[in-house]
């Protein structure tokens, strides 16, 4: 089955081929034949309520300063495609929220994957709070009363944006930590929503799990290792890759998580786990699928793939 693909992503002349998830899903694309468009989030359009956008026509090779080439750009419209690919990165904003309200409109006559309307809903950091059983103790809100009593009951927090990513801005508070303050009005003056304060896990140091499930299912993982001196294990902040396996506790977090990701259409989705707590369903950009093959796991983008044919097939 060949399918005519359309992928909104950054442009791909700005990303880093050795780690990147959506080139790994162009790659596995390609090679199955289907026809790839490229597109960024700024060229969609949407006139009386048809969607469309100017896009190019895209190969791909895995090979480093040569990895890509784009046709000549043409408009179309978006109900057109099979199959369109929402895999630019966050920051979460409103210009994601109106792509979502963009996309919704074609979906599912073109699959959208992940669905847009239940990537709107489901912010990482939000809708992980779904399944507090799995989770460390864990506040969300800017109200310093509420920050400054969670930090009295647990002492080592972390402070992070709600709707962070990439590990920016994410902070460890010891119980003692005098920078607490500075730090609050640091926040408030940068962000306007509410911020996530959590226990913190000292296990972090020997890893942060990136777990990916498939339509539901759990698929493979790499551990994400944190540097010396730095809290953050996001491989964009220098964390270290290492192969791993899953726990009878990670599996049953994603046996746990995994009808509702499926029910709601989430086909691709990255969760983070520390010391068998569930901190981040990750539904926006996953990442690790290039990490997880290298280290020797499984291929996933073709995984991936065989979802995305097999409901295009049923459709």
């Amino acid at each position: 089955m060949a399918l005519k693909v359309a992928v909104q992503m950054d442009h791909i002349a700005n990303i880093n081929i050795a780690g990147d998830s959506t080139f790994a899903l162009l790659l596995e694309a390609q090679a199955r034949g289907h026809t790839l468009f490229h597109y960024t989030p700024d060229r969609m359009a949407m006139r009386d309520g048809a969607v469309f956008a100017t896009v190019e026509p895209l190969e791909v090779k895995d090979e480093a300063g040569g990895h890509f080439s784009l046709g000549e750009k043409r408009r179309v419209a978006l109900n057109e495609m099979d199959v369109v690919l929402m895999r630019q990165d966050p920051p979460f904003d409103m210009a994601y929220v109106t792509a979502t309200h963009l996309l919704e409109r074609i979906h599912p006559q073109t699959l959208v994957v992940n669905d847009p309307a239940h990537v709107r809903n489901a912010p990482e950091k939000i809708f992980v709070t779904a399944f507090p059983e799995l989770m460390p103790p864990t506040l969300i809100s800017r109200d310093l009363d509420e920050i400054k009593a969670f930090r009295a009951e647990f002492g080592d927090v972390v402070m992070k944006p709600l709707y962070g990513n990439g590990g920016a801005a994410v902070f460890r508070l010891t119980a003692d930590d005098l920078n607490f303050g500075s730090l609050y009005d640091l926040f408030a003056t940068t962000f306007r929503e509410p911020w996530v304060i959590q226990q913190f896990l000292p296990a972090v140091k020997h890893g942060d799990k990136r777990i990916i499930l498939v339509d539901g299912e759990a698929a493979g993982a790499v551990n994400r290792v944190p540097s010396p001196g730095d809290l953050r294990s996001n491989m964009v902040r220098g964390g270290a890759a290492r192969p791993t396996d899953l726990t009878d506790r990670e599996l049953e977090i994603c046996a746990r998580i995994g009808p509702s990701l499926k029910t709601m259409g989430l086909i691709f989705v990255g969760i983070d786990v520390i010391d068998g707590h569930l901190t981040e369903i990750n539904v926006t950009s996953p990442t690790g699928l290039r990490a997880i093959k290298r280290l020797g796991g499984p291929d996933i983008a073709a995984q991936i793939w065989d979802r995305i044919e097999e409901k295009r097939t049923l459709a």
